[in-house]
């Protein structure tokens, strides 16, 4: 029966050893009108997923399972999703959000990723009916229909995965800045958001500057198809590349180690700068106000998109074939585990992507 149900998940157990992760099960939410369920095949580990299992968020709710890039098979339809739209064994893919409250102002102007109500993939508390949601390092997951995308035939799964949360991030600030064919953007981070980032810009037209700490990352910036690179620990290449920017996406995971006036004086005057940057709770980003009023800057916060733009990110993907760079890693709970604490040390170039779902979870 529906209410025995379980599925089967890894996850943190105990915030204070989180790289222990284990194995448990949960039982699901009853499948709603509107609900889709999918049996996960592949799931990316984005920089959330730690956030979120060490802690740096609060300690909401263990169990828990993190992982909001996921690419699966639906399995069932409840009543009233559109059956034109989706089928058993459709591939579809499932983001950082799973629900709105599809009433307020935001959602009916098409910023359902801003609704007030919104109910995330994981970590996360649904208000219909007080399920503490749990992520993709799992079995299967359920999803409100508005919230779930048929993924093209031409886009392999374990590519496209990372593009659910870390591409969608990436993307919006472009669209956001409306960079089109020779806007002049610049990507501070190549990392996993950030070499996606590039990839979104170049396919759009734009001429990319690369912006990281150091020259390390200079030869991936390049075969990612940045025009330029600028290594902000050099004064030189700061003072040659200053302002050549229309926008700059900041997709560093803190601004403790960044110095926001610095990567500013790339900018034009009246230029915009982006960040979506989720740092732990208690970071604070300041701001020089004389800075920012005599060279007219505009910065501002981008979290995901919503569902519109999140179709036209899979469709731009497919017609112009972006492809993260990912390392695939079958799922059980010690790589889970020891990828986890890769990423703690940012050993990943540039997306570790769970796969072997079937083999694990059987």
């Amino acid at each position: 029966m529906e209410t025995e149900l379980k599925f089967d998940a890894i996850g943190v157990l105990d915030f204070d050893h989180w790289t222990d992760a284990k194995k448990f099960s949960y039982s699901p939410p009853l499948l709603g009108a509107e609900d889709i369920e999918l049996k996960v095949e592949a799931c990316g580990v984005c920089g959330s997923d730690i956030h979120a299992a060490n802690g740096d968020w609060g300690r909401a709710y263990t169990p828990l399972a993190v992982g909001h890039e996921i690419i699966g098979k639906v399995t069932a339809l409840g009543d009233n999703v559109d059956k034109t739209k989706f089928h058993l064994g459709d591939r579809v893919g499932v983001g950082a959000q799973i629900n709105s409250c599809g009433d307020c102002v935001r959602c009916s102007r098409g910023r359902q990723q801003n609704c007030k109500d919104s109910t995330g993939t994981y970590l996360s508390v649904d208000k219909k009916n007080g399920f503490e949601t749990q992520g993709g390092y799992a079995s299967r997951i359920r999803a409100n229909s508005g919230f779930v995308f048929r993924i093209p035939d031409g886009l392999d799964s374990n590519i496209v995965a990372p593009l659910m949360c870390g591409g969608i991030t990436g993307f919006k600030p472009l669209l956001t800045g409306g960079v089109k064919e020779g806007s002049k953007v610049g990507v501070v981070g190549v990392g996993g958001i950030g070499h996606m980032t590039i990839l979104f810009a170049k396919a759009l037209g734009a001429e990319v500057t690369a912006i990281s700490r150091s020259d390390r990352k200079k030869e991936d910036a390049e075969k990612l198809g940045a025009d330029h690179f600028v290594a902000t620990a050099d004064k030189e290449s700061l003072k040659s590349h200053a302002e050549t920017l229309d926008l700059i996406v900041m997709t560093a995971s803190s601004f403790s180690e960044s110095d926001i006036d610095q990567t500013l004086s790339l900018l034009v005057a009246g230029g915009r700068a982006i960040f979506i940057t989720a740092p732990p709770s208690n970071e604070k980003l300041t701001l020089t106000p004389f800075n920012m009023l005599l060279n007219e800057y505009h910065i501002g916060g981008s979290a995901i998109g919503s569902p519109q733009d999140i179709e036209y990110m899979l469709k731009l993907a497919a017609e112009k074939q972006i492809k993260p760079w990912v390392q695939t890693v079958d799922i059980n709970e010690e790589n889970v585990s020891d990828v986890w604490k890769k990423m703690v040390k940012g050993d990943v170039r540039y997306r570790y992507v769970l796969t072997g779902y079937d083999k694990y979870f059987k």
